[in-house]
């Protein structure tokens, strides 16, 4: 029998800002912690936001409990009556409404038995379980990851911090904190973490896509090996023997292993892995597939299966179905595709088609009929219609790289999908987008029209945010250092659309908010109606009045009908050659060309870049790299590359042979020339992928691989990581540790180290980050040593690896430290961690204000003069 306690013992409230948890920022830490303490009804707390500047603890029933000898679950609602929350609102807006706050139950376990559980966390971000930390929760209620649990019988406590968030819990809704933690029984062994299989719709009786994949956790404490997966009566469909191409192969192959038997899955206990494999069909008809898993636990022989079975959708394939197809990060995702209507009628000589893009909102599944049926009175454009997931309901990361690399990867499976259902109709031309998006799909299109302005043929962004920083105001942090929190900000530059709307000269863009909305207020498009007209361009801006965030009809209002069929058929040719436009960047790894030209570095990459263009005259802000699609920048006259350009002052010539597509310009002291510019053999020039703030290793090529010594703790931190970027990127993680084995020669995703006291093995030597069992030391932009000895508690910092890869290192000086560390790893949007970040024991309260150190790398990997370094 499982039950939770319905008396819970609650502390707070306590000030908290947008996104700041990530942090610490908890001011009970500066007394030893929330776990530290017991219930007390006369102890006092020094807060800001109740009455009397004191939190006190109270006692709180549970909402709702139940209770059965395989499940249990407790809801639980807090609010605080001494909070004048309209007057905070009235000074700090939606920010007002954020707080933070401690809960602790009992969890108890009947019987005789070790029971193995589940412990899902809806809404939680962090919490303790008997004294063991967990950090990353079930923030949106994905409930894909959660942790496995091994309890004997007994009572268990529990202890929840509760952090109201305004974009998950709401602005105008009452600010309370309501959160379910649920219990779940499971077998101890390999489970489906969700059932049936993710796979593509049936389109007039044949698959639209031939990839699949399940989503497997191990619920035991020891190793499982998954070595075959098949269908009956055929032969093996696993590892992928029918890839749409090499790329898509070579993708799919990275989530394996090499072992002496072959090819297989490691899955780790308590971890939760994706894994892809063929599906093929029975006979055109078929109204399921089924397939079975073989596998056993690591060094034994014994094999166990464990059956799968997903009943089939059969549509027309004309109207909007599912297809799969990789994404970078080698796991299997999935988008809804509409192709041309069959007697659709567009220019003569129109043989390829754009993309029309749509952008769910925060929380939307791809392929609820509400999105995918929103287009249906529109059948007749000339467009292929897209609707992406973004890899999960709030598209990972907001529509930015993990989200936008989701897009990319679904627009470039279009091809394929032609040549397996074996379409006649018009074809796709996969480098001209029309973007819209709902919400935070509407922030998704501003993203993609400001970072990949040759690829958007037209954009309409419908009840969009500005950014995350408009959205919720990064008020009510605790106090910090300006100059702490300009590295915060800069780190999310790339993010702030209100200051990249130069980049959309030339896009026509049709904007539409409701009138009344109380989710995004309409303020947001206003703003950037605006700003687009303060860079020199402009667009149609329709407010519908008397409607709210969402209405039925809402992507089909007649002035976006019209515009849909205006720009289907707009046969302007990309990318478009402006003679006067302006470029500027947050983040080159980011950013896509305008007109032909692509800034590849910053100087300094804490501050915005920006490239002014009239004619063949360029002047640069903070920019150190730039490259020239020559097709763009071909001179009309006679087709040559012989003409020049003059970038700051300095005239530089071009004379390349017609098979050269580009070349680069790069600055060395202020001096432009043409051609490749290293650093360096000890440390080759930061480009591409590596590019970014510490989300540059959302960048991964493959599955991530999490490795670590074994001692201590780590195996519970590296299992952590793994479920995190699992619940929220929906992720693959390769787990290696010296007690499995080394990491596989045939992996190329990005790497994430966890060492406690001790140095990096293989770390560079001329590197300006070193960690040991002494502290940390860094190299600031003079040369000069900085040393962090023992105030350093973690320390989290990017370092290059071959081939555009990167290792994030996560270190501690012990294992809490480590924990403290592994709080940085990218998880939610706008947190805004840098490159670099060293931490002090006070990071836990003070929150920003306790890094010891913070900041950046330029192209050559030496820190930035922006970089904070006390």
């Amino acid at each position: 029998m499982l039950s939770f306690s319905n008396s819970w013992q609650v502390l707070g409230p306590f000030q908290i800002g947008t996104r700041e948890a990530t942090w610490g920022a908890d001011p009970l830490e500066y007394v030893g912690g929330f776990r530290s303490l017991q219930y007390d009804p006369d102890a006092t707390f020094r807060s800001s936001i109740p009455t009397n500047g004191t939190a006190k603890w109270n006692i709180t029933n549970a909402v709702q409990t139940s209770s059965s000898q395989s499940s249990a679950n407790a809801s639980l609602s807090i609010s605080y009556s001494d909070v004048d929350w309209d007057f905070l609102k009235t000074i700090y807006g939606w920010a007002a409404s954020q707080y933070q706050a401690w809960a602790r139950g009992e969890l108890i376990v009947s019987g005789n038995k070790t029971q193995r559980i589940l412990l899902n966390t809806d809404a939680v971000l962090e919490y303790w379980v008997d004294g063991l930390h967990y950090y990353g929760g079930d923030f949106y209620t994905y409930r894909k990851a959660p942790p496995v649990l091994h309890l004997t019988p007994g009572s268990h406590k529990i202890d929840l911090r509760l952090v109201r968030d305004t974009r998950a819990f709401g602005g105008i809704l009452e600010p309370t904190i309501d959160v379910v933690i649920d219990v779940q029984q499971v077998s101890g062994t390999l489970e489906l973490a969700k059932s049936g299989i993710l796979m593509s719709d049936v389109v007039d009786g044949k698959l639209a896509t031939p990839f699949g994949s399940i989503y497997l956790r191990n619920s035991g404490e020891e190793d499982i090996e998954v070595i075959d997966i098949h269908s009956s009566g055929t032969e093996s469909a696993w590892p992928l023997q029918r890839p749409d191409s090499d790329h898509q192969l070579l993708v799919a192959r990275r989530s394996l292993v090499e072992h002496k038997n072959g090819m297989s899955v490691m899955i780790v206990g308590g971890q939760t892995r994706p894994v892809a494999f063929n599906v093929s069909l029975a006979s055109h008809n078929a109204s399921s597939v089924s397939y079975t898993v073989t596998y056993k636990i690591l060094d034994s022989t014994h094999h166990s299966t464990l059956q799968v079975t997903q009943e089939l959708n059969h549509v027309s394939i004309f109207q909007p179905h599912k297809i799969t197809f990789f994404h970078p990060g080698g796991m299997l995702s999935y988008a809804m595709l509409q192709p041309p209507a069959k007697n659709v009628t567009c220019h003569t000589g129109q043989s390829k088609l754009p993309v029309l893009l749509d952008l769910h909102g925060a929380g939307v599944e791809a392929d609820d009929p509400e999105l995918t049926g929103a287009l249906d009175s529109v059948r007749d454009l000339c467009a292929w219609v897209l609707f992406p997931t973004g890899v999960t309901l709030w598209s990972g990361d907001d529509w930015h790289n993990w989200g936008l690399a989701d897009v990319e990867a679904a627009i470039g499976a279009i091809p394929a999908w032609i040549q397996n259902v074996g379409w006649s109709g018009l074809g796709v031309d996969t480098n001209r987008w029309i973007v819209s998006g709902h919400s935070n799909g509407g922030q998704g299109a501003w993203f993609a029209l400001t970072h990949h302005p040759d690829s958007v043929l037209a954009a309409a962004p419908v009840s969009g945010y500005a950014s995350i920083q408009k959205y919720v105001p990064y008020e009510l942090w605790q106090p910090a250092d300006p100059r702490r929190t300009a590295v915060i900000s800069a780190s999310l530059n790339s993010y702030r659309h209100e200051m990249l709307m130069a980049n959309a000269r030339g896009i026509p863009i049709q904007q539409q908010h409701g009138g009344i909305d109380d989710n995004v207020p309409t303020y947001h498009s206003r703003l950037l109606a605006q700003q687009l007209y303060l860079a020199g361009t402009n667009s149609n801006y329709n407010e519908v009045p008397e409607k709210n965030h969402w209405w039925d009809g809402i992507m089909a209002t007649p002035s976006l009908v019209d515009f849909y069929h205006e720009q289907t058929r707009n046969q302007e040719s990309l990318p478009r050659k402006l003679h006067e436009f302006t470029i500027v960047v947050g983040d080159p790894g980011d950013m896509g060309s305008k007109s032909g030209v692509r800034v590849t570095h910053l100087e300094d990459p804490g501050q915005y870049g920006r490239v002014n263009v009239k004619g063949h005259d360029i002047k640069t802000s903070n920019v150190q790299g730039l490259e020239f699609d020559l097709d763009v920048w071909r001179d009309s006259a006679d087709g040559s590359y012989e003409l020049s350009v003059t970038v700051d002052g300095q005239e530089l010539q071009f004379s390349q042979p017609d098979k050269v597509p580009s070349i680069t310009a790069f600055a060395v002291d202020g001096t432009w020339a043409f051609g490749p510019f290293e650093v360096g053999a000890a440390i080759p020039q930061r480009r591409g992928r590596q590019l970014g703030s510490m989300t540059a290793i959302l960048r991964t090529n493959g599955p991530f691989i999490i490795q670590h010594t074994g001692a201590g703790n780590m195996s519970h931190v590296a299992l952590q990581i793994s479920r995190n970027l699992h619940q929220y990127f929906q992720a693959d993680t390769i787990i290696v540790s010296p007690a499995s084995h080394d990491i596989p020669s045939n992996t190329t995703g990005n790497v994430i180290t966890l060492v406690v006291c001790s140095g990096v093995k293989g770390s560079l030597p001329t590197f300006p980050v070193q960690v040991s069992k002494n502290g940390v030391s860094i190299r600031d932009y003079k040369g000069r040593n900085q040393q962090y000895n023992k105030e350093a508690t973690g320390a989290a910092f990017l370092q290059p690896l071959d081939g555009e890869r990167l290792e994030l290192v996560l270190w501690g000086a012990n294992e809490e430290g480590l924990q403290q560390a592994a709080r940085l790893v990218p998880m939610l949007t706008g947190v805004g961690q840098p490159d670099f970040v060293v931490l002090g024991e006070s990071a836990k309260w003070k929150g920003v204000e306790g890094v010891l150190a913070m900041g950046f790398f330029d192209s050559a990997w030496e820190v930035t003069a922006s970089s904070v370094l006390s």
